[in-house]
C-alpha cells in the first residue's frame, strides 16, 4: 500500500485528524449536513479545531517534516475558515431568503414582490 505517510501510526493519526477536520468543516457550513442544507455550529467547530491543535502540540517533534507541514497547513486553513464563518453564514442565509422570494414569485405571481420600472 503506497501512502503519503512514513508509517502506520502517522497514517492513523491523520485519519483521526481528518475526522476532526470533517466535523469542523461540517459545522462551519462547508459540507452539506446529512439532514440537508448547511449548518453552522461555531462552538462545535471550535472544539474540533482546538482538538486538532492539541494533537499538533502533543506531536511536536515527533512528526516528519512533510507530516508536520501538512498538519500546520490544515490547522491554519481551519482557523481561517472559522474566522470567516459568520460572514459565510450571513451570505448563505441571504441567498436562502432570495431563493424563497423567487419561489414565492413564481408560485403566486399576484402576491409576489414587484418592481416598478
Amino acid at each position: 500500500m503506497d501512502t503519503a505517510f512514513p508509517d502506520e501510526p502517522t497514517e492513523r493519526l491523520f485519519q483521526l485528524i481528518h475526522m476532526l477536520q470533517r466535523t469542523a468543516l461540517l459545522n462551519l457550513g462547508h459540507l452539506p449536513h446529512p439532514e440537508g442544507g448547511f449548518r453552522f455550529n461555531l462552538s462545535e467547530a471550535k472544539e474540533a479545531i482546538d482538538l486538532i491543535g492539541a494533537l499538533q502540540t502533543t506531536t511536536k517533534g515527533n512528526l516528519d517534516a512533510k507530516s508536520h507541514a501538512l498538519l500546520d497547513g490544515l490547522l491554519s486553513e481551519l482557523r481561517l475558515q472559522f474566522v470567516k464563518a459568520p460572514a459565510r453564514q450571513r451570505q448563505l442565509e441571504e441567498e436562502e431568503r432570495d431563493a424563497e422570494t423567487v419561489k414565492q414569485t413564481f408560485a403566486s405571481p399576484r402576491d409576489g414582490p414587484t418592481e416598478s420600472l
